[in-house]
């Protein structure tokens, strides 16, 4: 099979990740496989599968203001150019996040044409990213909530959906999405080079508290940097990687002067000091931490244990639900963080709480009461 998978990068991240098994296993097979990103990659790629960058593919901050129809055509001359025809199958990773709103559309026109679709949805725009939501209702859907839903989830034989756990399937399912084209697909749980166990190092002290993520806001950098206001005199902590989004950033560089302002022992983007060698960074970690608020799959849970390192932190019981029927034991992570009213301004916090709740249920049509 000519297979073309698609996202809007190939930066470090969980979809990285999927996307780099997903073309081995592919490409192991037998299959052609070709990558389209938005944006150029340093990540290493099977050497049988090819890469193209096509920057209307890139988040739309940064992407080139090409049409719906127009990105269909640059998709379609990219496989053109890679297989001499078009692919057997079109594999999109996040269509439907709002991320880019010329990429739906496309896809709508290749659904039409005929083309075969594999939609893998990681995230929804439904689900806890008003802004989002907002964006695309108000620019591709018209502000009609159905119009919007048929530009995002087309209906065909030969449109097809894969939801990453058990929750999202049953959203997806109980929307309308045919069983017959509705799929359970979790993510393979690898890392590439991982040491074998006798190489595993064990930790020394300062105790490394280390959250491998990439720090945009559902991953809760708050909620961590609470946890280094309260270390010992041996513990220090770290993350990984900065987000890559634009609108990322601000909210990111108050976390990161608010920190160093209080001087915490903490330390951001240590990733990059490992770059090449991320698995000794990972072994050297006391534990690793996870403080996320919202996940797709839920990598963070499980990849861990592939290092021979402990994982503490927030659960996440609609997500992990899937892992512990399979076996997993996550019963060290608790599933909320109770903070003494005592240390808030009650004023202040109720205020913000009603303020943003009703900017977020207006962003989904809906009036917040209370």
């Amino acid at each position: 099979m000519r297979i073309v998978i698609v996202h809007f990068h190939l930066q470090t991240g969980g979809v990285t990740r999927v996307i780099q098994h997903a073309a081995r296993s592919l490409a192991d097979q037998g299959n052609e496989v070709l990558l389209l990103s938005g944006e150029p990659t340093e990540q290493a790629f099977p050497a049988r599968t090819r890469l193209s960058v096509l920057p209307c593919l890139a988040y739309e901050e940064r992407r080139h203001g090409l049409s719906p129809r127009e990105v269909a055509v640059a998709l379609q001359r990219a496989a053109r150019d890679c297989f001499g025809d078009l692919p057997d199958l079109w594999h999109i990773h996040n269509h439907c996040l709002g991320m880019n709103l010329g990429i739906p559309g496309a896809l709508l026109e290749l659904a039409r044409a005929g083309q075969r679709l594999l939609l893998q949805i990681h995230d929804f725009a439904e689900d806890g990213r008003p802004g989002l939501y907002d964006r695309l209702l108000t620019q591709i859907g018209g502000n009609e909530v159905a119009q919007l839903s048929k530009l995002l989830y087309p209906f065909a034989d030969h449109v097809h959906y894969a939801a990453l756990n058990g929750r999202d399937r049953a959203f997806l399912a109980a929307a309308g999405i045919p069983e017959g084209n509705l799929h359970l697909l979790p993510n393979a749980v690898w890392l590439e080079g991982e040491p074998p166990p006798q190489a595993r190092t064990a930790s020394t002290e300062p105790r490394l508290w280390l959250y491998p993520t990439r720090a945009i806001r559902r991953k809760n950098l708050g909620e961590f940097i609470l946890w280094s206001t309260l270390a010992g005199e041996d513990d220090r902590f770290a993350t990984t990687q900065a987000p890559q989004n634009p609108a990322e950033q601000p909210r990111y560089r108050r976390w990161v002067d608010f920190a160093r302002r209080l001087r915490l022992p903490l330390e951001f983007e240590l990733g990059q000091r490992y770059r090449g060698d991320f698995h000794t960074l990972l072994a050297s970690a006391h534990s690793l931490v996870t403080t996320s608020v919202g996940e797709g799959f839920g990598l963070a849970f499980l990849e861990p244990w592939l290092m021979g390192r402990p994982l503490a932190g927030r659960d996440l019981p609609e997500i992990t639900q899937d892992f512990r029927e399979a076996g997993i034991d996550l019963s060290n992570l608790y599933p909320r963080l109770a903070v003494p009213l005592d240390w808030l301004d009650r004023d202040r916090l109720f205020g913000a709480v009603r303020t943003t709740l009703s900017e977020v249920m207006a962003a989904y049509g809906r009036i917040a009461t209370a």
